[in-house]
């Protein structure tokens, strides 16, 4: 099961303590206490591996490491070890104490989400010429902690749409090596499928419904996903007795979950066209080209069909 959502608590490191010490060998007396070390970071980088936020479901806590204290012969301590977490690319973490969002868009950059505190100085750092014998020492700082909510939205050149049952999954399968649950009943789908097309990545997201947008079926759990597609393909079985009806219904709700949707190169597939006659199949193409010219038909039966399929979608990517 893809985890696509977690709410986790990240802490970065305490510095350590500075000492207060002083030399003991005669006539080089002293301050001889050194700085505390600082508190590791908390990073986080993006990985390709899709189940990557699944480690997050049950320990929800993470902490680096703190610093060491200041040592007796002006020798600081050691810094705390950083922590390195890892979630799939496309994911944003949205920190729930400051607002921020960051995107993970690339694999294994290190991104700082939060600083380790400061090691406090020790008293060899307070000496000066009217104070050759200070007692004092800070304490090391706290490290940042933040409640974070990471959330994934896939990365992918082309998403799949449209309403349950439409195709998708049997569509991804044979234009790719995924092997992504199809079956004759609304929801097979319940999480997303990728598969690679000569390596262009296609995404089949789950069927929506009409009220999507609402939380109505799955809800806008994977509506998110479509944000970062490059191309949308809408697929509408011909099964459908309203074609028209079904490209509207997903028009509209990816306009009210985020009007942006809409700018999105859009190609319509009518699918499963060895389910209707000849006849049927030209005036349900017809009807869909008058809102968008960009139309296709297929069946994943028919060979020739598919490798249409291919061709434009390279196409359309490339350009």
């Amino acid at each position: 099961m893809l985890t696509d959502e977690v709410k986790i608590k990240v802490v970065a490191g305490r510095g350590g303590d500075g000492r207060v010490a002083f030399d003991k060998v005669k006539m080089s007396l002293g301050p001889t206490g050194g700085r505390g070390g600082n508190g590791g970071n908390v990073y986080f980088s993006g990985v390709t591996n899709l189940t990557a936020l699944n480690k997050y479901k049950h320990k929800k806590e993470y902490y680096a490491d703190d610093g060491k204290d200041g040592k007796g012969d002006r020798s600081d301590g050691h810094s705390g070890k950083d922590l390195f977490l890892t979630v799939p690319i496309g994911s944003v973490i949205h920190n729930l104490d400051t607002g921020k969002d960051i995107d993970v868009v690339e694999e294994g950059k290190e991104i700082l989400v939060a600083r380790g505190g400061s090691g406090g100085r020790g008293n060899f750092y307070f000496r000066s010429s009217t104070n050759t014998t200070p007692k004092e020492a800070e304490e090391g700082m706290s490290g940042e902690e933040f409640n974070l909510h990471i959330e994934l939205r896939l990365i992918a050149d082309i998403g799949l749409v449209g309403l349950p049952n439409a195709g998708k999954s049997s569509l991804l399968n044979e234009l790719t090596k995924a092997e992504a649950k199809v079956g004759n009943y609304e929801f097979t789908t319940l999480e997303p499928n990728l598969g690679s097309l000569e390596g262009i990545i296609i995404a089949d997201i789950p069927g929506l419904i009409e009220g999507a947008s609402k939380g109505r079926g799955l809800g806008t759990k994977f509506l998110r996903h479509i944000q970062r597609t490059k191309i949308l393909i809408h697929c509408i079985s011909l099964e459908s007795d309203d074609v028209v009806r079904d490209y509207k219904i997903i028009r509209q709700e990816l306009e009210n979950f985020n009007p942006e949707m809409l700018q999105k190169k859009e190609i319509v597939l009518l699918t499963k066209t060895d389910l209707a006659d000849p006849k049927e199949v030209e005036e349900k193409t017809v009807e869909i080209s008058k809102l968008n010219k960009n139309v296709l038909t297929v069946s994943i039966h028919n060979w020739d069909e598919i490798q249409k399929v291919r061709r434009i979608f390279k196409e359309a990517v490339e350009n």
